[in-house]
């Protein structure tokens, strides 16, 4: 069994919801590569953006999760918020990170994220004007080679 950790930099994006798979694994890949089995974990280390697990290829459904979380969740002028501090859209970011979470995890196979055809990972952006967000990966499994687990 072995372990290896990354953070991945994501940069600063427009409020909706990524695709990022290709992000992440472009940062990961090296380490990923030694498990033959096993599971990846992935937290993104904010409050106002989240992580789902959805379709990778038809950019429409991003559009669409986007209107239903807006319709979903109220802001500007006589929406029901009390934290305001920083800005009208920082409560409603709150709400929509806490629907969609703060993590998924991923099957590793063979050197490789085990996501169904259809699937790819997203970053939620739920702030108008967010800086980049940082994501933790950690990794453990059967590695394929023998030897220690490497680590951020």
């Amino acid at each position: 069994m072995g372990w290896a950790q990354r953070e991945v930099k994501m940069p600063a994006m427009k409020r909706g919801c990524h695709l990022v798979t290709h992000l992440i694994e472009r940062d990961i890949n090296a380490d990923l590569a030694q498990f033959r089995v096993g599971l990846a974990h992935i937290f993104i280390q904010h409050t106002s953006a989240s992580l789902t697990i959805n379709e990778n290829a038809d950019p429409d459904v991003r559009v669409d999760m986007e209107t239903f979380l807006n319709q979903t969740v109220p802001e500007g002028r006589g929406a029901p918020w009390v934290h305001t501090d920083e800005g009208p859209d920082d409560m409603p970011a709150h709400c929509k990170a806490s629907m969609f979470g703060s993590s998924v995890s991923i099957p590793i196979s063979n050197g490789r994220l085990n996501l169904g055809t259809w699937q790819g990972v997203w970053l939620c952006e739920h702030r108008d004007r967010a800086s980049g967000r940082r994501l933790v990966v950690t990794m453990q499994g059967e590695q394929i080679q023998t030897g220690g687990s490497s680590s951020a």
